[in-house]
C-alpha cells in the first residue's frame, strides 16, 4: 500500500473523518441551495428587456432568458445608484456610477467577486511581449558589443622580443629541478573550477562579473582568476563580455544559445 492509498484509507476508515466529510457536504449543499434562492428573489421582479420572458443566472454576473435565450449583465442592466439614480458601469475589479464614479456593490453577486477574464489575458500578453522586447534587445546589445575575430596573420616568434630566449635559458639554467615536495603548500589556480562555477551560474541568463561566487578567501585574488578564466571563455566563445561602468556583463555566446 503506497503513501497515497494509506491516506485515502486513513481518511475512508476515520469515523471522525467520515463525520466531517459529510457535514462539509451538507454545507456547501446548502450554500448552493441559498444562492440559487437568492437568484431567484433578485430576479423575480425582473424581466428580460427583449421579450418580457422570465431571467435565470447561468454564472457570476451574467443571466439569460428562459424564452428568447438573450444574455446579460443584470448588474449594468437592472440595478441603479442610490447616489445618482444612474445605471451602473462595470469596471475590472467592480461597479461603478456611470455619473460619479462611485463604487457600488452588485445586488446580483452572492459571494462572488467581480471578474474580468478578458482584462486579465490582456494584461498577461502584454507583460510577456515587454519580456521578449527586453529579451531581444539584451540580444542585440550583446551582439552589437562582440568584438571582431582576431585573425593571425603570422605565427607568434619568441625571439621577437629581443632578449627573452637568454632570460628564459637563464631562469632555467640557475632554478634547476624542484622537488614536488617544494609545491605541497602551493595554491593551484584551477581554471577548470572557475570556468564551471560561471557556466552553472549562467544557467538562469546573463549575470554581472561581481555576482559569481568567489572560490577563493582572498577576494582580490579571486576576482583576478575569475577575469583570467572569463578572458580565455571569451576566446573560446563560450560566453560574451560587455563593459557595464565598474562591472561586466557575462552572458553565453549568443552561438551557444542558438545551438
Amino acid at each position: 500500500m503506497d503513501d497515497i492509498q494509506y491516506c485515502e484509507w486513513r481518511w475512508t476508515g476515520n469515523p471522525l473523518m467520515q463525520g466531517i466529510a459529510r457535514v462539509l457536504a451538507r454545507v456547501a449543499h446548502f450554500k448552493e441551495s441559498a444562492r440559487r434562492y437568492y437568484y431567484a428573489v433578485m430576479l423575480s421582479v425582473h424581466e428580460c428587456p427583449s421579450c418580457g420572458g422570465a431571467l435565470v443566472m447561468t454564472g457570476p454576473s451574467r443571466c439569460r432568458c428562459t424564452d428568447c435565450s438573450t444574455t446579460m449583465d443584470p448588474t449594468v442592466t437592472f440595478q441603479r445608484t442610490s447616489c445618482c439614480n444612474a445605471h451602473l458601469s462595470r469596471r475590472t475589479f467592480h461597479y461603478a456610477c456611470r455619473q460619479c464614479g462611485a463604487v457600488v456593490p452588485s445586488r446580483f453577486l452572492f459571494d462572488e467577486a467581480v471578474f474580468d477574464p478578458q482584462y486579465f489575458r490582456e494584461r498577461m500578453r502584454e507583460s510577456r511581449q515587454r519580456k521578449a522586447a527586453r529579451r531581444e534587445e539584451i540580444r542585440r546589445m550583446l551582439a552589437d558589443s562582440r568584438s571582431e575575430a582576431m585573425e593571425m596573420e603570422q605565427m607568434p616568434n619568441i625571439e621577437s622580443v629581443p632578449g627573452l630566449v637568454a632570460d628564459l635559458d637563464s631562469f632555467i639554467a640557475t632554478s634547476g629541478l624542484a622537488a614536488l615536495s617544494a609545491f605541497a603548500g602551493f595554491d593551484e589556480f584551477k581554471l577548470e573550477e572557475y570556468r564551471r562555477v560561471i557556466l552553472d551560474g549562467l544557467d538562469c541568463g546573463s549575470r554581472m562579473f561581481s555576482a559569481f561566487p568567489a572560490l577563493h578567501e582572498n577576494s582580490r585574488l579571486d576576482k583576478v582568476r575569475r577575469f583570467i578564466t572569463l578572458l580565455f571563455m571569451c576566446q573560446a566563445r563560450e560566453v560574451a563580455l560587455t563593459q557595464y561602468g565598474n562591472d561586466i556583463l557575462v552572458s553565453r555566446h549568443e552561438d551557444d544559445d542558438e545551438g
